[in-house]
Protein backbone atom coordinates (compact mmCIF):
# COMPACT_ATOMS: atom_id res chain seq x y z
CA UNK A 1 0.00 0.00 0.00
CA UNK A 2 1.27 3.49 -0.84
CA UNK A 3 2.46 5.09 2.40
CA UNK A 4 4.05 8.35 1.26
CA UNK A 5 3.75 11.13 -1.31
CA UNK A 6 6.63 12.76 -3.15
CA UNK A 7 5.68 16.44 -3.39
CA UNK A 8 6.63 18.57 -6.41
CA UNK A 9 10.14 20.01 -6.43
CA UNK A 10 9.90 22.34 -9.43
CA UNK A 11 6.21 23.30 -9.77
CA UNK A 12 5.98 27.03 -10.31
CA UNK A 13 9.50 27.12 -11.75
CA UNK A 14 9.88 24.56 -14.55
CA UNK A 15 6.14 24.54 -15.21
CA UNK A 16 3.04 26.35 -13.87
CA UNK A 17 2.14 25.63 -10.27
CA UNK A 18 -1.61 26.10 -10.75
CA UNK A 19 -3.54 23.17 -12.17
CA UNK A 20 -5.61 25.18 -14.64
CA UNK A 21 -2.57 27.02 -16.04
CA UNK A 22 -0.56 23.80 -16.19
CA UNK A 23 -3.21 21.86 -18.08
CA UNK A 24 -3.69 24.73 -20.51
CA UNK A 25 0.06 24.93 -21.14
CA UNK A 26 0.48 21.17 -21.62
CA UNK A 27 -2.38 21.12 -24.11
CA UNK A 28 -0.93 24.12 -25.94
CA UNK A 29 2.32 22.21 -26.49
CA UNK A 30 0.52 19.24 -28.01
CA UNK A 31 1.15 18.95 -31.75
CA UNK A 32 -1.87 18.59 -34.05
CA UNK A 33 -2.31 14.91 -34.84
CA UNK A 34 -1.19 14.04 -38.36
CA UNK A 35 -1.94 10.37 -37.67
CA UNK A 36 -3.43 8.18 -34.98
CA UNK A 37 -1.35 7.92 -31.78
CA UNK A 38 0.81 4.80 -31.64
CA UNK A 39 1.30 2.20 -28.92
CA UNK A 40 5.06 2.67 -28.57
CA UNK A 41 7.51 0.60 -26.56
CA UNK A 42 9.71 3.51 -25.61
CA UNK A 43 10.51 7.16 -26.14
CA UNK A 44 13.02 9.89 -25.38
CA UNK A 45 11.59 13.17 -24.06
CA UNK A 46 13.35 16.29 -22.75
CA UNK A 47 13.05 17.66 -19.24
CA UNK A 48 13.95 21.35 -19.21
CA UNK A 49 11.60 24.12 -18.21
CA UNK A 50 8.52 24.00 -20.41
CA UNK A 51 9.27 27.34 -22.04
CA UNK A 52 12.40 25.75 -23.53
CA UNK A 53 11.59 22.08 -24.13
CA UNK A 54 7.81 21.88 -23.78
CA UNK A 55 7.20 21.98 -27.53
CA UNK A 56 9.50 18.99 -28.08
CA UNK A 57 7.99 17.03 -25.19
CA UNK A 58 4.49 17.88 -26.36
CA UNK A 59 5.29 16.69 -29.88
CA UNK A 60 6.49 13.33 -28.53
CA UNK A 61 3.54 12.69 -26.25
CA UNK A 62 1.08 13.75 -28.95
CA UNK A 63 2.32 10.80 -31.02
CA UNK A 64 1.75 8.25 -28.27
CA UNK A 65 -1.03 6.24 -26.73
CA UNK A 66 -0.18 6.62 -23.05
CA UNK A 67 -0.81 3.32 -21.25
CA UNK A 68 -1.73 3.07 -17.59
CA UNK A 69 1.78 1.93 -16.68
CA UNK A 70 4.99 3.80 -17.52
CA UNK A 71 8.57 3.21 -16.44
CA UNK A 72 10.34 6.57 -16.36
CA UNK A 73 14.14 6.62 -16.31
CA UNK A 74 16.03 9.82 -15.64
CA UNK A 75 19.55 11.01 -14.87
CA UNK A 76 20.52 11.99 -11.35
CA UNK A 77 21.32 15.70 -11.62
CA UNK A 78 21.66 16.26 -7.87
CA UNK A 79 24.18 13.51 -7.14
CA UNK A 80 22.16 12.51 -4.08
CA UNK A 81 21.14 8.98 -3.16
CA UNK A 82 22.29 5.67 -4.56
CA UNK A 83 23.55 5.03 -8.14
CA UNK A 84 20.39 3.24 -9.29
CA UNK A 85 17.39 4.46 -7.34
CA UNK A 86 13.81 3.22 -7.56
CA UNK A 87 10.72 4.16 -5.56
CA UNK A 88 8.11 1.42 -5.29
CA UNK A 89 5.67 2.62 -2.64
CA UNK A 90 5.51 6.41 -2.98
CA UNK A 91 2.94 8.32 -5.01
CA UNK A 92 4.05 11.41 -6.92
CA UNK A 93 2.11 14.64 -6.68
CA UNK A 94 1.81 17.35 -9.31
CA UNK A 95 -0.63 20.26 -9.56
CA UNK A 96 -2.80 17.91 -11.67
CA UNK A 97 -3.12 15.39 -8.83
CA UNK A 98 -1.38 12.31 -7.49
CA UNK A 99 0.24 9.67 -9.68
CA UNK A 100 0.25 6.18 -8.23
CA UNK A 101 3.24 3.87 -8.44
CA UNK A 102 3.08 0.56 -10.26
CA UNK A 103 3.99 -1.34 -7.12
CA UNK A 104 4.17 -4.89 -8.46
CA UNK A 105 6.24 -3.98 -11.50
CA UNK A 106 8.55 -1.86 -9.36
CA UNK A 107 8.99 -4.47 -6.63
CA UNK A 108 9.61 -7.20 -9.21
CA UNK A 109 12.38 -5.08 -10.77
CA UNK A 110 13.86 -4.42 -7.35
CA UNK A 111 14.01 -8.15 -6.68
CA UNK A 112 15.34 -9.16 -10.10
CA UNK A 113 18.11 -6.56 -10.42
CA UNK A 114 19.92 -6.17 -7.09
CA UNK A 115 21.91 -3.10 -8.20
CA UNK A 116 18.62 -1.20 -8.00
CA UNK A 117 17.89 0.08 -4.52
CA UNK A 118 14.82 1.55 -2.89
CA UNK A 119 15.77 5.18 -2.30
CA UNK A 120 14.00 8.52 -2.10
CA UNK A 121 17.04 10.82 -1.78
CA UNK A 122 17.90 10.67 -5.48
CA UNK A 123 14.33 11.63 -6.40
CA UNK A 124 13.43 14.24 -3.80
CA UNK A 125 14.83 17.28 -5.65
CA UNK A 126 15.24 15.73 -9.11
CA UNK A 127 13.18 17.41 -11.83
CA UNK A 128 13.67 15.05 -14.78
CA UNK A 129 10.82 12.65 -13.98
CA UNK A 130 8.54 15.23 -12.42
CA UNK A 131 8.31 17.38 -15.55
CA UNK A 132 7.16 14.40 -17.63
CA UNK A 133 4.17 13.68 -15.41
CA UNK A 134 1.76 16.48 -16.41
CA UNK A 135 2.08 15.49 -20.08
CA UNK A 136 1.23 11.92 -19.13
CA UNK A 137 -1.56 12.88 -16.73
CA UNK A 138 -3.23 15.01 -19.39
CA UNK A 139 -3.68 11.89 -21.52
CA UNK A 140 -4.02 9.09 -18.98
CA UNK A 141 -6.07 9.57 -15.82
CA UNK A 142 -5.23 6.09 -14.50
CA UNK A 143 -1.46 6.64 -14.70
CA UNK A 144 0.90 4.46 -12.68
CA UNK A 145 4.68 4.91 -12.83
CA UNK A 146 7.92 3.20 -11.92
CA UNK A 147 10.46 6.01 -11.32
CA UNK A 148 14.14 5.12 -11.69
CA UNK A 149 17.04 7.58 -11.35
CA UNK A 150 20.19 6.46 -13.16
CA UNK A 151 23.41 7.86 -11.70
CA UNK A 152 25.77 5.39 -13.30
CA UNK A 153 27.48 5.21 -16.70
CA UNK A 154 28.90 1.67 -16.78
CA UNK A 155 27.58 0.08 -19.98
CA UNK A 156 27.34 -3.41 -18.51
CA UNK A 157 25.14 -2.19 -15.67
CA UNK A 158 22.96 -0.12 -18.01
CA UNK A 159 22.53 -3.09 -20.35
CA UNK A 160 21.71 -5.34 -17.38
CA UNK A 161 19.03 -2.94 -16.18
CA UNK A 162 17.55 -2.83 -19.68
CA UNK A 163 17.45 -6.62 -19.78
CA UNK A 164 15.76 -6.68 -16.37
CA UNK A 165 13.15 -4.16 -17.55
CA UNK A 166 12.42 -6.24 -20.63
CA UNK A 167 12.05 -9.38 -18.53
CA UNK A 168 9.75 -7.66 -16.05
CA UNK A 169 7.57 -6.13 -18.74
CA UNK A 170 7.48 -9.40 -20.66
CA UNK A 171 6.28 -11.24 -17.58
CA UNK A 172 3.66 -8.60 -16.85
CA UNK A 173 0.14 -8.55 -18.23
CA UNK A 174 0.33 -4.75 -18.62
CA UNK A 175 1.12 -2.54 -21.57
CA UNK A 176 4.12 -0.51 -20.43
CA UNK A 177 5.79 2.54 -21.99
CA UNK A 178 9.49 3.07 -21.18
CA UNK A 179 10.36 6.77 -21.07
CA UNK A 180 13.97 7.97 -21.13
CA UNK A 181 14.00 11.50 -19.76
CA UNK A 182 16.95 13.30 -21.32
CA UNK A 183 18.17 16.58 -22.66
CA UNK A 184 20.94 16.50 -25.25
CA UNK A 185 24.27 18.36 -25.42
CA UNK A 186 24.76 21.18 -22.89
CA UNK A 187 26.27 24.66 -22.94
CA UNK A 188 28.19 24.71 -26.18
CA UNK A 189 27.35 26.75 -29.26
CA UNK A 190 24.24 25.99 -31.24
CA UNK A 191 26.31 24.85 -34.22
CA UNK A 192 28.48 22.48 -32.19
CA UNK A 193 25.51 21.17 -30.23
CA UNK A 194 23.53 20.30 -33.35
CA UNK A 195 26.45 18.32 -34.79
CA UNK A 196 27.06 16.44 -31.55
CA UNK A 197 23.38 15.81 -30.94
CA UNK A 198 22.75 14.34 -34.35
CA UNK A 199 25.61 11.90 -33.86
CA UNK A 200 23.86 10.66 -30.73
CA UNK A 201 20.41 10.81 -32.31
CA UNK A 202 21.67 8.69 -35.20
CA UNK A 203 22.59 5.89 -32.80
CA UNK A 204 19.20 6.11 -31.08
CA UNK A 205 17.39 5.94 -34.42
CA UNK A 206 19.48 2.87 -35.28
CA UNK A 207 18.42 1.46 -31.86
CA UNK A 208 22.11 0.90 -31.15
CA UNK A 209 22.48 1.12 -27.37
CA UNK A 210 26.19 0.30 -27.39
CA UNK A 211 26.79 2.71 -30.25
CA UNK A 212 25.04 5.50 -28.34
CA UNK A 213 27.20 4.85 -25.29
CA UNK A 214 30.35 4.83 -27.42
CA UNK A 215 29.61 8.03 -29.35
CA UNK A 216 28.65 9.92 -26.18
CA UNK A 217 31.94 8.90 -24.59
CA UNK A 218 34.14 9.40 -27.65
CA UNK A 219 32.65 12.74 -28.75
CA UNK A 220 32.19 14.18 -25.23
CA UNK A 221 28.47 14.70 -25.77
CA UNK A 222 26.95 15.99 -22.56
CA UNK A 223 23.63 14.18 -23.04
CA UNK A 224 22.54 13.94 -19.42
CA UNK A 225 20.13 11.05 -19.96
CA UNK A 226 22.28 8.85 -22.17
CA UNK A 227 22.21 6.18 -19.45
CA UNK A 228 18.41 6.07 -19.30
CA UNK A 229 18.34 6.03 -23.10
CA UNK A 230 20.76 3.09 -23.25
CA UNK A 231 18.53 1.24 -20.79
CA UNK A 232 15.38 2.04 -22.77
CA UNK A 233 16.91 0.99 -26.11
CA UNK A 234 18.22 -2.27 -24.64
CA UNK A 235 14.81 -3.17 -23.25
CA UNK A 236 12.93 -2.04 -26.36
CA UNK A 237 14.97 -4.22 -28.70
CA UNK A 238 14.43 -7.28 -26.51
CA UNK A 239 10.71 -6.49 -26.45
CA UNK A 240 10.59 -6.49 -30.25
CA UNK A 241 10.99 -2.84 -31.24
CA UNK A 242 11.61 -2.47 -34.95
CA UNK A 243 12.11 1.25 -35.52
CA UNK A 244 12.65 4.70 -34.05
CA UNK A 245 11.54 8.10 -35.31
CA UNK A 246 12.83 11.58 -34.50
CA UNK A 247 9.63 13.53 -33.87
CA UNK A 248 11.17 16.92 -33.16
CA UNK A 249 14.53 18.52 -32.40
CA UNK A 250 15.31 21.99 -31.07
CA UNK A 251 17.80 23.86 -28.95
CA UNK A 252 17.27 26.43 -26.23
CA UNK A 253 18.60 29.00 -28.70
CA UNK A 254 15.41 28.60 -30.72
CA UNK A 255 13.58 30.16 -27.77
CA UNK A 256 16.16 32.44 -26.16
CA UNK A 257 17.92 33.62 -29.29
CA UNK A 258 21.26 32.95 -27.59
CA UNK A 259 23.21 30.69 -29.97
CA UNK A 260 26.47 30.80 -28.02
CA UNK A 261 25.53 28.52 -25.13
CA UNK A 262 22.59 26.20 -25.71
CA UNK A 263 21.01 22.92 -24.63
CA UNK A 264 19.66 20.48 -27.20
CA UNK A 265 16.30 18.72 -27.00
CA UNK A 266 15.25 15.64 -28.97
CA UNK A 267 11.93 13.84 -29.01
CA UNK A 268 12.11 10.25 -30.25
CA UNK A 269 9.52 7.47 -30.43
CA UNK A 270 10.51 3.78 -30.46
CA UNK A 271 7.98 1.23 -31.74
Amino acid sequence: MTTAVRTPAVAGRFYPGRSDELLREVRAYASPASSAPVAAIGCVAPHAGYSYSGAVAGAVYSRLQIPEHCIILCPNHTGKGVPLSIMTTTAWQTPLGEVAVSEKLGSDLLQSFPTLQEDSAAHRSEHAIEVQLPFLQAQQNQLHIVPIAVGISDFGVLRGLGEALAKGIGASDQNVLIIASSDMNHYESDAVTRVKDHKAIGRVLAMDARGLWEVVMAEHISMCGFGPTVVMLTAAKILGATGATLVRYATSGDVSGDRDRVVGYAGIVVV
